[in-house]
């Protein structure tokens, strides 16, 4: 069932979405070489309690941290760890918080200083086929016109979209229906209408689109050991378009 927000509600996300916007972005300024992911981690969870908020993803389904760090082939799920950050490498980071009720979440792919073209690339395309989505999220349009949207960005790139993980609507549950692919057909799956609230997602990989999960559980990469970027907003379907809730 697909749960529609009233006004008031959406105001409510954009609060809890805000405090995501925030601290990804103190996390952005830290992310540098010789840094661990442990230390983001740290980080991330001093500024959740400063502004009264609970990590989303910490305990939940039993994954251990507030922050998901996908460095270089990593995907999505990643485990903070000791391991420091090195010049050129790239780190996905996806963060979420639970506030006044509701959630909010979102995800950037940071490059680590000095990253190669070809990641600079990648970061970029991601990022862009994740606006060229939110542009369809207009009332009066159909799911699959979003997931559309961002395959044929990312395919006419040369990269591809990661097909075993999809973005979601979300409110007072972290992950609500619809399910939103990153791949499809324009034209297909639920209208959309003024009231839902989807997490668009792309997950786009260098290489081929396989992944595959490690033994921890959790840590998803490329089959091929290819790099791979993340991209998430919180947006709001209303009358008078998309409303990016987690644009700082």
């Amino acid at each position: 069932m697909i749960i529609l927000k009233s006004p008031r509600e959406i105001e409510r996300m954009r609060a809890s979405c805000q405090i995501v916007a925030e601290v990804l972005a103190l996390l952005k300024e830290k992310t540098v070489p010789g840094v661990t992911t442990l230390e983001l981690e740290d980080l991330a969870l001093k500024e959740t309690k400063k502004r009264k908020a609970v990590p989303a993803f910490k305990g939940y389904a039993g994954f251990p941290f507030a922050l998901c760090c996908s460095p270089n082939d990593r995907v999505i799920h990643g485990m903070p760890n000791s391991v420091p950050l090195k010049d050129g490498d790239i780190l996905s980071i996806d963060f979420g918080v639970l506030y006044d009720e509701y959630y909010g979440d979102s995800a950037i792919t940071i490059p680590v200083t000095a990253a190669s073209k070809d990641a600079l690339k990648l970061l970029r395309v991601t990022e862009e086929s994740l606006y060229k989505g939110i542009e369809q999220a207009a009332a009066g349009g159909r799911l699959f016109d979003i997931s559309s949207a961002v395959q044929a960005h990312v395919e006419q790139h040369g990269f591809s979209v990661v097909r075993d993980f999809v973005g979601h609507g979300i409110g007072k549950k972290l992950h609500e229906e619809p399910q939103v692919p990153n791949y499809g057909v324009a034209g297909r799956g639920v209208q959309l209408k003024p009231g839902m609230v989807l997490a668009i997602e792309p997950m786009v990989n260098k290489g081929g689109y396989a992944v595959k999960v490690l033994d921890d559980g959790w840590t998803t990469v490329t089959v091929d050991g290819s790099l791979s970027a993340h991209f998430e907003h919180t947006v709001a379907i209303t009358t008078q378009g998309p409303d990016i809730l987690t644009r700082l």
